[in-house]
């Protein structure tokens, strides 16, 4: 074969493979629609009168040639509450989007909703509507704008009430001084944003009721991705702390969850009747040189030992501890104590540590006590359930070893669930409490014998 010829055959060889890269054109058939990854996009609840975070949705073109949709557009009512990104270009109405066969775009909603008056979130929607080759198809878009009152660096000097109905979003700090009294009601809730912390120097009374909890959360509202909620994610704010000039505080039916730094308690009381502390990037509850006195509650989820007692003098009846924390693998005891004798003294001169704990649940990733060994301390477990394996002494008393107490928990699920299965050994395995808070627990179920924050209820 001579050089010319071959050159030819080069030459219509790659005329072929050129013409397989070459867009074949756009469908016009009215068959070959977009396929959207939702119906409905969900962009859940919207703080008013400021941005959302971004939600977005998928356009798939499945068809085997490119497809032009001629007009994108938003329609309805609210429709100029919502704001567009789509394939990388901003707008409120797009012509001619192209998107090639068997590929996609994304597209991006944000949305600022106006103040509405209410103490309950209003349902506002919009159309997007999309035209292709003569064919009008839609995915509707739909938020909840919520109202709240906004605290900027805000300071409580004088006794005062805070009253359920708009949530309280806290920017910076909320700080209670010295001598002064916040009383929270039943069913307010607080919104720290990024960075946000409250100080109590004086005293804080949150009481609120089995089925009106007052909350303290972070501000991110809606989902992380699909339908997982914002409320798996820690370190949204700082955390919570009560100082040495703190007096006769207390949390009864609260929860505190996505924080930095949980709850820190340091050389002073502070009472939690059926209270939740959890998910937490470093504890969720922090003692140091405090009197800690916990009747059913629920502590879990941590980046660190979730429970953390260095000196002071402590009381756990009916709680539950416990760590699945989602982010890392929890290796850490789920109790550190510290300050308890000459080996462990930090040098602060504080009395070493006394802990009570009775009708309790020690169990969860990683292990459960920094140490076991206490004979001789004021430090005793009655009647809990632990993850360790051991035999009773004088510091542990009629204890449960080594034994899985069957949460409904399902960390894979990011269900995060303390109540017990049916087949649970806590159930009737309790000692008759000793403080009238313990007779019901956190869901207002009266008691039967369960150990652990939650009676058992069948379902």
């Amino acid at each position: 074969m001579n050089l010319r010829l071959l050159s030819f055959i080069f030459f219509i060889l790659s005329l072929v493979g050129l013409s397989g890269c070459i867009e074949d054109g756009f469908s016009d058939s009215g068959s070959d629609q977009p396929e959207f990854s939702v119906d409905t996009l969900k962009m859940g609840v919207i703080l008013t009168e400021q941005p959302s975070t971004t939600s977005r949705f998928v356009v798939y073109n499945r068809a085997k040639k490119g497809m032009q949709i001629s007009n994108v557009s938003l329609s309805g009512p609210h429709a100029s509450l919502f704001r567009l990104n789509v394939d990388g270009f901003s707008g409120t109405e797009f012509r001619n989007v192209e998107i090639r066969a068997n590929d996609s775009i994304f597209i991006f909603v944000e949305a600022t909703l106006p103040a509405n008056e209410r103490d309950v979130p209003v349902y506002v929607d919009a159309s997007l509507d999309f035209v292709t080759n003569g064919v009008h198809r839609s995915v509707t878009i739909a938020a909840q704008g919520r109202d709240v009152r906004r605290l900027r660096g805000v300071t409580i000097d004088t006794d005062t009430r805070f009253e359920a109905g708009k949530p309280y979003q806290v920017f910076d700090s909320l700080v209670v001084a010295p001598g002064a009294t916040l009383t929270v009601d039943p069913g307010v809730e607080f919104m720290f944003h990024d960075g946000a912390m409250m100080v109590v120097r004086g005293t804080l009374k949150a009481v609120g009721t089995p089925g009106n909890e007052i909350t303290f959360a972070g501000d991110r509202t809606g989902n992380v991705a699909g339908d997982i909620s914002f409320d798996i994610m820690s370190r949204q704010w700082t955390g919570m702390f009560f100082t040495p000039t703190s007096t006769d505080s207390e949390l009864s039916y609260a929860h505190v969850c996505n924080t930095w730094q949980g709850v820190t308690v340091t050389g002073a009381p502070l009472r939690m009747v059926n209270t939740r502390l959890r998910n937490s990037g470093g504890s969720v509850l922090e003692a140091y040189d405090a009197r800690i006195e916990a009747i059913g509650c629920e502590m879990a989820e941590a980046a660190e030992s979730p429970v953390v007692l260095s000196g002071g003098s402590h009381y756990f009846e009916h709680c539950t501890l416990a760590n699945y924390y989602l982010f890392v693998a929890p290796a850490v005891p789920i109790v550190t104590f510290d300050h308890f004798n000459e080996l462990t003294d930090n040098g602060s001169g504080a009395p070493y540590l006394q802990a009570q704990f009775l009708n309790t649940i020690i169990y969860g990733l990683g292990t459960d006590l920094s140490h076991g060994e206490f004979t001789g301390l004021p430090i005793s477990l009655e009647s809990c359930l632990l993850k360790s394996a051991g035999t009773d002494d004088d510091n542990f008393i009629r204890c449960i070893w080594d034994t899985d107490p069957l949460y409904n928990t399902v960390r894979d699920e990011y269900i995060f669930d303390y109540t017990l299965k049916p087949e649970s050994p806590a159930i009737g395995a309790a000692t008759a409490p000793t403080s009238p808070a313990a007779a019901t627990d956190r869901l207002g179920n009266p008691r039967y014998g369960t150990i652990g924050a939650y009676e058992y209820q069948e379902r």
